[in-house]
Protein backbone atom coordinates (compact mmCIF):
# COMPACT_ATOMS: atom_id res chain seq x y z
CA UNK A 1 0.00 0.00 0.00
CA UNK A 2 0.93 3.09 -0.93
CA UNK A 3 2.48 5.32 1.98
CA UNK A 4 1.88 8.65 0.11
CA UNK A 5 -1.34 9.78 -1.64
CA UNK A 6 -1.85 13.02 -4.03
CA UNK A 7 -5.05 14.92 -3.01
CA UNK A 8 -6.76 16.30 -5.85
CA UNK A 9 -9.61 19.09 -4.85
CA UNK A 10 -11.92 18.88 -6.96
CA UNK A 11 -14.49 20.69 -4.86
CA UNK A 12 -14.27 24.19 -7.41
CA UNK A 13 -15.21 22.43 -10.47
CA UNK A 14 -17.43 19.06 -9.20
CA UNK A 15 -17.95 20.56 -5.64
CA UNK A 16 -20.07 23.74 -7.13
CA UNK A 17 -21.34 22.58 -10.67
CA UNK A 18 -24.56 21.50 -8.32
CA UNK A 19 -24.71 24.12 -6.27
CA UNK A 20 -28.35 26.44 -6.40
CA UNK A 21 -26.83 29.41 -6.14
CA UNK A 22 -23.18 30.63 -8.37
CA UNK A 23 -20.94 31.65 -6.30
CA UNK A 24 -18.78 35.13 -7.26
CA UNK A 25 -15.55 34.72 -9.27
CA UNK A 26 -13.91 36.08 -6.27
CA UNK A 27 -15.19 33.94 -4.07
CA UNK A 28 -14.01 30.95 -6.12
CA UNK A 29 -10.27 32.09 -6.71
CA UNK A 30 -10.40 32.83 -2.47
CA UNK A 31 -11.91 28.84 -2.14
CA UNK A 32 -8.70 27.75 -4.44
CA UNK A 33 -6.23 29.68 -3.04
CA UNK A 34 -7.24 28.42 0.93
CA UNK A 35 -6.32 25.08 -0.51
CA UNK A 36 -3.31 25.61 -2.09
CA UNK A 37 -2.53 27.62 1.33
CA UNK A 38 -3.53 24.30 3.00
CA UNK A 39 -0.67 22.59 1.04
CA UNK A 40 -3.33 21.17 -1.90
CA UNK A 41 -0.86 21.29 -5.31
CA UNK A 42 -3.24 20.10 -7.97
CA UNK A 43 -6.45 21.74 -8.20
CA UNK A 44 -9.71 21.29 -10.64
CA UNK A 45 -10.51 24.75 -10.80
CA UNK A 46 -13.32 24.73 -13.35
CA UNK A 47 -14.94 23.25 -16.26
CA UNK A 48 -15.57 24.40 -19.88
CA UNK A 49 -18.64 23.83 -20.35
CA UNK A 50 -21.45 25.61 -22.23
CA UNK A 51 -23.18 27.99 -19.81
CA UNK A 52 -26.18 26.87 -20.22
CA UNK A 53 -26.51 23.81 -19.39
CA UNK A 54 -23.73 24.29 -16.40
CA UNK A 55 -24.38 28.06 -15.12
CA UNK A 56 -21.65 27.65 -12.51
CA UNK A 57 -18.65 28.07 -14.57
CA UNK A 58 -19.57 30.19 -16.75
CA UNK A 59 -16.38 32.35 -15.03
CA UNK A 60 -13.79 29.71 -15.95
CA UNK A 61 -11.68 32.14 -17.74
CA UNK A 62 -12.07 35.07 -15.26
CA UNK A 63 -11.27 32.45 -12.54
CA UNK A 64 -8.03 31.32 -14.76
CA UNK A 65 -7.34 34.85 -14.71
CA UNK A 66 -7.57 35.85 -11.29
CA UNK A 67 -5.50 32.81 -10.40
CA UNK A 68 -1.48 33.69 -9.28
CA UNK A 69 0.97 31.89 -11.43
CA UNK A 70 2.87 29.73 -9.53
CA UNK A 71 5.35 26.54 -10.62
CA UNK A 72 4.31 24.43 -7.79
CA UNK A 73 0.76 24.23 -8.44
CA UNK A 74 -1.05 22.66 -11.19
CA UNK A 75 -4.43 23.79 -12.60
CA UNK A 76 -6.47 21.48 -14.15
CA UNK A 77 -9.69 22.38 -16.47
CA UNK A 78 -12.39 19.99 -16.61
CA UNK A 79 -13.19 19.34 -20.61
CA UNK A 80 -15.80 17.07 -22.49
CA UNK A 81 -15.05 18.32 -26.21
CA UNK A 82 -13.10 20.20 -28.71
CA UNK A 83 -14.65 23.29 -27.97
CA UNK A 84 -14.25 22.83 -24.58
CA UNK A 85 -10.22 22.06 -25.03
CA UNK A 86 -9.70 25.25 -27.12
CA UNK A 87 -11.04 27.75 -24.17
CA UNK A 88 -9.13 25.44 -21.88
CA UNK A 89 -5.95 25.96 -23.61
CA UNK A 90 -6.38 29.76 -24.33
CA UNK A 91 -7.29 30.08 -20.35
CA UNK A 92 -3.99 28.93 -19.79
CA UNK A 93 -4.61 25.93 -17.58
CA UNK A 94 -1.53 23.42 -16.98
CA UNK A 95 -3.62 20.54 -17.77
CA UNK A 96 -6.86 19.15 -19.09
CA UNK A 97 -8.65 16.05 -17.96
CA UNK A 98 -11.36 15.10 -20.53
CA UNK A 99 -14.48 12.36 -18.91
CA UNK A 100 -15.52 9.32 -20.83
CA UNK A 101 -18.60 7.52 -19.76
CA UNK A 102 -18.87 3.83 -19.38
CA UNK A 103 -22.12 3.80 -20.72
CA UNK A 104 -23.73 5.58 -23.87
CA UNK A 105 -26.95 6.69 -22.40
CA UNK A 106 -25.41 8.36 -19.52
CA UNK A 107 -22.29 10.09 -22.14
CA UNK A 108 -24.98 11.03 -24.76
CA UNK A 109 -27.01 12.91 -21.29
CA UNK A 110 -23.48 14.34 -20.56
CA UNK A 111 -22.10 14.92 -23.33
CA UNK A 112 -24.47 14.66 -26.58
CA UNK A 113 -22.33 12.69 -28.20
CA UNK A 114 -22.04 8.24 -27.82
CA UNK A 115 -19.50 6.55 -25.63
CA UNK A 116 -16.79 5.85 -28.93
CA UNK A 117 -17.40 9.28 -30.07
CA UNK A 118 -15.93 10.79 -26.65
CA UNK A 119 -12.86 7.92 -26.75
CA UNK A 120 -12.61 9.34 -30.85
CA UNK A 121 -12.76 13.61 -29.70
CA UNK A 122 -9.99 12.39 -26.50
CA UNK A 123 -7.39 11.03 -29.20
CA UNK A 124 -7.46 13.88 -31.29
CA UNK A 125 -7.72 16.59 -27.98
CA UNK A 126 -4.79 14.56 -26.23
CA UNK A 127 -2.94 14.57 -29.44
CA UNK A 128 -3.44 18.16 -29.19
CA UNK A 129 -2.71 18.98 -25.60
CA UNK A 130 0.70 17.10 -26.26
CA UNK A 131 1.74 19.07 -29.14
CA UNK A 132 1.05 22.46 -26.71
CA UNK A 133 2.52 21.39 -23.86
CA UNK A 134 -0.20 20.85 -21.49
CA UNK A 135 -0.25 17.56 -19.22
CA UNK A 136 -3.33 15.61 -20.04
CA UNK A 137 -5.14 12.97 -17.86
CA UNK A 138 -8.98 10.93 -18.90
CA UNK A 139 -11.72 9.61 -16.62
CA UNK A 140 -13.83 7.02 -17.16
CA UNK A 141 -16.73 8.25 -15.75
CA UNK A 142 -19.87 6.18 -13.79
CA UNK A 143 -17.57 3.07 -13.97
CA UNK A 144 -18.63 1.38 -11.45
CA UNK A 145 -22.64 1.95 -12.21
CA UNK A 146 -24.73 4.51 -14.62
CA UNK A 147 -27.98 5.84 -13.57
CA UNK A 148 -29.94 5.02 -16.66
CA UNK A 149 -28.23 1.37 -17.83
CA UNK A 150 -27.43 -0.08 -14.16
CA UNK A 151 -24.59 -2.13 -13.78
CA UNK A 152 -21.25 -1.73 -16.04
CA UNK A 153 -19.17 -4.34 -16.75
CA UNK A 154 -16.02 -4.36 -15.43
CA UNK A 155 -14.64 -5.83 -18.68
CA UNK A 156 -15.95 -3.06 -20.80
CA UNK A 157 -13.98 -0.57 -18.38
CA UNK A 158 -10.81 -2.28 -18.76
CA UNK A 159 -11.31 -2.00 -22.22
CA UNK A 160 -12.76 1.73 -22.38
CA UNK A 161 -9.42 2.05 -20.54
CA UNK A 162 -7.64 0.98 -22.04
CA UNK A 163 -8.64 2.56 -25.69
CA UNK A 164 -8.19 6.12 -23.91
CA UNK A 165 -4.96 5.03 -22.15
CA UNK A 166 -3.67 4.82 -25.63
CA UNK A 167 -3.22 8.82 -25.72
CA UNK A 168 -0.58 7.86 -22.99
CA UNK A 169 -2.24 10.99 -20.41
CA UNK A 170 -0.57 11.41 -16.98
CA UNK A 171 -3.14 9.26 -15.80
CA UNK A 172 -6.20 7.65 -15.89
CA UNK A 173 -9.06 7.66 -13.42
CA UNK A 174 -11.79 5.33 -12.56
CA UNK A 175 -14.72 7.77 -10.98
CA UNK A 176 -17.88 6.03 -9.63
CA UNK A 177 -20.00 9.21 -10.94
CA UNK A 178 -23.17 8.32 -8.74
CA UNK A 179 -21.77 6.80 -5.42
CA UNK A 180 -23.42 3.23 -6.31
CA UNK A 181 -19.64 1.73 -5.59
CA UNK A 182 -18.41 -1.13 -2.59
CA UNK A 183 -14.95 -1.40 -1.17
CA UNK A 184 -14.30 -5.08 -2.73
CA UNK A 185 -15.83 -3.54 -6.17
CA UNK A 186 -12.85 -0.83 -6.66
CA UNK A 187 -10.33 -3.79 -5.48
CA UNK A 188 -11.54 -5.61 -8.63
CA UNK A 189 -12.24 -3.50 -10.79
CA UNK A 190 -8.56 -1.60 -10.00
CA UNK A 191 -6.69 -4.58 -9.78
CA UNK A 192 -8.13 -5.81 -13.65
CA UNK A 193 -7.47 -2.20 -14.98
CA UNK A 194 -3.91 -2.20 -12.96
CA UNK A 195 -3.05 -5.74 -14.87
CA UNK A 196 -4.44 -4.63 -18.60
CA UNK A 197 -2.30 -1.29 -18.28
CA UNK A 198 1.01 -2.02 -16.59
CA UNK A 199 3.20 1.65 -14.97
CA UNK A 200 -0.03 3.44 -15.92
CA UNK A 201 -0.80 5.78 -12.89
CA UNK A 202 -4.41 5.41 -11.53
CA UNK A 203 -6.73 7.87 -9.78
CA UNK A 204 -10.38 7.12 -8.16
CA UNK A 205 -13.02 9.46 -8.18
CA UNK A 206 -15.36 8.48 -5.37
CA UNK A 207 -19.10 10.07 -4.32
CA UNK A 208 -20.38 9.46 -1.29
CA UNK A 209 -23.74 9.15 -2.07
CA UNK A 210 -24.46 5.86 0.01
CA UNK A 211 -21.90 6.36 2.53
CA UNK A 212 -19.34 4.29 1.18
CA UNK A 213 -16.74 6.87 -0.61
CA UNK A 214 -14.70 6.81 2.29
CA UNK A 215 -14.00 2.89 2.98
CA UNK A 216 -14.04 2.54 -1.05
CA UNK A 217 -11.33 5.17 -1.28
CA UNK A 218 -9.06 3.47 1.79
CA UNK A 219 -9.95 0.20 -0.72
CA UNK A 220 -8.01 1.65 -3.51
CA UNK A 221 -5.28 3.20 -1.49
CA UNK A 222 -4.43 -0.55 -0.72
CA UNK A 223 -4.29 -1.90 -4.16
CA UNK A 224 -2.10 1.12 -5.65
CA UNK A 225 -3.78 4.14 -6.49
CA UNK A 226 -1.72 6.99 -5.75
CA UNK A 227 -4.31 10.06 -6.32
CA UNK A 228 -7.70 10.63 -5.15
CA UNK A 229 -9.65 13.49 -6.10
CA UNK A 230 -11.80 15.02 -3.21
CA UNK A 231 -13.97 18.58 -2.07
CA UNK A 232 -13.15 20.32 0.83
CA UNK A 233 -16.51 20.04 2.59
CA UNK A 234 -17.83 16.81 0.83
CA UNK A 235 -19.88 19.03 -1.66
CA UNK A 236 -20.95 18.80 -5.07
CA UNK A 237 -22.24 16.01 -7.58
CA UNK A 238 -23.01 15.78 -10.95
CA UNK A 239 -25.75 17.79 -12.20
CA UNK A 240 -26.75 15.21 -15.02
CA UNK A 241 -26.57 12.23 -13.37
CA UNK A 242 -30.06 11.91 -10.71
CA UNK A 243 -29.88 11.78 -7.21
CA UNK A 244 -25.67 11.83 -7.22
CA UNK A 245 -24.79 13.65 -3.89
CA UNK A 246 -21.33 15.24 -2.64
CA UNK A 247 -17.84 14.13 -3.26
CA UNK A 248 -15.81 12.42 -0.79
CA UNK A 249 -14.79 15.21 1.75
CA UNK A 250 -11.00 16.80 1.50
CA UNK A 251 -11.03 16.71 5.20
CA UNK A 252 -12.24 12.84 6.49
CA UNK A 253 -10.65 11.66 3.74
CA UNK A 254 -7.18 13.40 5.15
CA UNK A 255 -8.16 12.27 9.18
CA UNK A 256 -8.45 8.69 7.92
CA UNK A 257 -5.24 8.57 5.53
CA UNK A 258 -3.53 10.07 8.18
CA UNK A 259 -4.26 8.21 11.18
CA UNK A 260 -3.65 4.94 9.01
CA UNK A 261 0.03 6.38 8.35
CA UNK A 262 -0.63 7.89 4.53
CA UNK A 263 0.66 11.37 4.30
CA UNK A 264 -0.99 13.38 2.01
CA UNK A 265 1.10 16.85 2.79
CA UNK A 266 -1.75 19.17 3.33
CA UNK A 267 -2.20 20.60 6.53
CA UNK A 268 -5.56 19.26 7.76
CA UNK A 269 -6.79 22.62 10.19
CA UNK A 270 -6.16 24.68 7.10
CA UNK A 271 -8.82 22.28 5.45
CA UNK A 272 -11.09 22.45 8.01
CA UNK A 273 -10.65 25.75 8.38
CA UNK A 274 -11.62 26.16 4.52
CA UNK A 275 -14.67 23.65 5.64
CA UNK A 276 -16.11 26.27 7.84
CA UNK A 277 -15.47 29.25 5.43
CA UNK A 278 -17.39 27.37 2.50
CA UNK A 279 -20.01 26.83 4.83
CA UNK A 280 -20.96 30.13 5.40
CA UNK A 281 -20.22 31.19 1.69
CA UNK A 282 -22.93 28.64 0.81
CA UNK A 283 -25.49 29.29 3.47
CA UNK A 284 -25.95 26.13 4.59
CA UNK A 285 -23.37 23.39 6.44
CA UNK A 286 -21.47 21.25 4.45
CA UNK A 287 -21.48 17.01 4.31
CA UNK A 288 -18.07 16.97 5.67
CA UNK A 289 -18.18 14.93 9.52
CA UNK A 290 -14.73 16.23 10.58
CA UNK A 291 -15.36 20.01 10.90
CA UNK A 292 -18.39 18.97 12.88
CA UNK A 293 -16.55 16.02 15.33
CA UNK A 294 -13.22 18.34 15.48
CA UNK A 295 -9.56 16.15 15.11
CA UNK A 296 -8.76 13.23 17.74
CA UNK A 297 -6.94 13.65 20.00
CA UNK A 298 -6.76 17.52 20.40
CA UNK A 299 -10.92 17.84 20.75
CA UNK A 300 -10.20 16.14 24.16
CA UNK A 301 -8.18 19.19 25.27
CA UNK A 302 -11.23 21.33 24.34
CA UNK A 303 -13.78 19.20 25.62
CA UNK A 304 -11.20 19.07 29.05
CA UNK A 305 -11.20 23.09 28.97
Amino acid sequence: MNTQVEIVEVGPRDGLQSEPDVLPTETKIEYITRAMDAGIRRLEVASFVHPRRVPQMADAEAVLEGLPERDDVIYIGLILNRRGFDRALAAGVDEVGMAVVASDTFNRRNQGVSSDESVAAWLDIAADARRAGLRYNVTVSAAFGCPFEGEVEPRHVVELAKRVAEAEPVEVALADTIGVASPQQVIDLIGMVAEALPGMPLRCHFHNTRNTGLANAFAAVQVGVRALDASIGGIGGCPFAPAATGNIPTDDLIYMLERSGIATGVDLSQVMATSEWLAGQLGRSVPAMLPRAGRFPEQLAGNAA
